[in-house]
């Protein structure tokens, strides 16, 4: 896979359109979207050191109801994900139900069970760009509905456990689930223009390099 993208990797970087690591994701906006091998679409990431400075979790307001139809990203998530329907009353109010988390492949049956992780958490954001950004597109990064992959309904216990770490810090418990939680990652990464530090980069590479078939395909945030 990866000698093969070796041929294709002037044009597809091209596309791909790498960014100062403290450029605004918006810059993005003109690129062309292309599928990518997970190896190269790492690659493909601007680097830079974090910086946590002045980072609250105030400044990515969330839950938002977008399309004000009563219920917020949290509920849009999880009726978005149940693998069995739960029923929605007033004021969107879930009960039954059942869910698949998939980091630690246990099933949930109670919405109040589960968090909706930001694939990539919102500090880690923050430190990787965001931080450049106005409120409004934090609060759109926090409620990201455009991008499947950017809001994930887990058990509290893993998304507790992950809290802002990157790959290279924490990983979900199950091994299964390793392949598809470094290209979610990097969708996410890449979607919002964001940066790698060097030891998160090192660590999607080493991931990559046991997940051949992994494609990374996502559109530039608005």
């Amino acid at each position: 896979m990866l000698a093969r993208f070796s041929a294709l990797a002037p044009a597809v970087l091209a596309a791909v359109v790498a960014l100062p690591a403290n450029a605004p994701a918006h810059a993005h906006e003109t690129a062309v979207s292309v599928p990518l091998p997970l190896a190269a679409a790492v690659a493909a990431l601007p680097v830079a050191d974090e910086a946590r400075e002045g980072y609250d979790r105030s400044l990515f307001p969330h839950w938002v109801d977008a399309d004000r139809n009563g219920c917020n990203t949290r509920s849009e998530v999880l009726l978005e994900e149940a693998v069995v329907a739960p029923e929605v009353g007033d004021r969107c109010r879930i009960s039954g139900g059942e869910w698949s988390s998939y980091y630690d492949g246990e099933t949930v049956t109670e919405a109040r069970a589960l968090d909706i992780d930001h694939m990539v958490p919102l500090a880690e954001a923050w430190d990787s760009g965001a931080s450049q950004w106005t409120t409004a597109r934090r609060r759109d990064y926090a409620n990201d509905l455009g991008e499947p992959v950017a809001l994930v309904a887990v058990t509290a216990r893993q998304n507790r456990s992950k809290a802002d770490q990157d790959p290279a810090e924490w990983m979900p418990a199950s091994a299964e689930a390793h392949c598809r939680y470094v290209t979610e990652w990097t969708t996410v990464k890449t979607r919002w223009g964001l940066s790698v530090d060097t030891a998160e980069r090192e660590a999607l590479l080493g991931f990559a390099q046991s997940c051949p078939d992994a494609v990374v395909e996502t559109e530039p945030a608005a």
